[in-house]
């Protein structure tokens, strides 16, 4: 006779892992993500030359931290454990001003506490073809990083525009902000 199911629950030993369909917890696998964390720029600045950005807030009204979260001084930010993470960065700018500019950011890392160098970048064009009127631009980038030690692996955020335009922060909703997810362990 041909079985039409298996009996999963009768015909294994052991614990069958959730991500086969079980109830129990092998090793190896969590429930969920483990690291989740969103910060935001909390005023608008004007952008004339590559600047590092320090006025940050973490999201307060519409994200729940998951598990500790970064921790940052003076735009450095850190991680809380070990492991493979994503951070994605998102800029949005305005300006009234010259005919054709680009406006972008970047994420830069460092692996020894000092020497950061740029790991993901994105620009856009902003051109004021009707005069008088404000024009707006937005770029993303996102990089993964394998965080192996806390202490000297981290990270900064930069906005550049090619001549002086405003990026948008507000301490109400996400403008210029930046996620930051752990994947998995390292």
């Amino acid at each position: 006779m041909a079985l039409s199911k298996i009996d999963v629950a009768n015909m294994l030993t052991g614990a069958t892992p959730v991500a086969n369909g079980g109830t129990a917890l092998t090793s190896g696998f969590k429930n969920g993500m483990t690291e989740a964390d969103c910060f935001r720029l909390l005023n608008n600045e004007d952008i004339s030359t590559a600047s590092f950005l320090t006025d940050w807030e973490r999201d307060d009204s519409s994200f729940s931290l998951v598990g500790t979260g970064l921790s940052h001084s003076s735009g450095a930010f850190s991680f809380p454990s070990t492991g493979i993470y994503q951070i994605t960065a998102h800029f949005q700018y305005a300006s009234d001003g010259n005919d054709a500019q680009f406006s972008g950011g970047m994420i830069h890392i460092t692996t020894d506490n000092s020497s950061y160098s740029e790991d993901a970048s994105s620009y856009s064009i902003m051109y004021n073809g009707l005069s008088g009127s404000t024009e707006h631009s937005v770029a993303s980038c996102s990089t993964i990083f394998d965080v192996t030690n806390t202490t000297t692996h981290k990270f900064k955020i930069q906005a550049e525009c090619s001549h002086t335009c405003v990026l948008l922060g507000s301490s109400s909703k996400n403008m210029t902000f930046f996620t930051c997810l752990r994947l998995g362990d390292t």
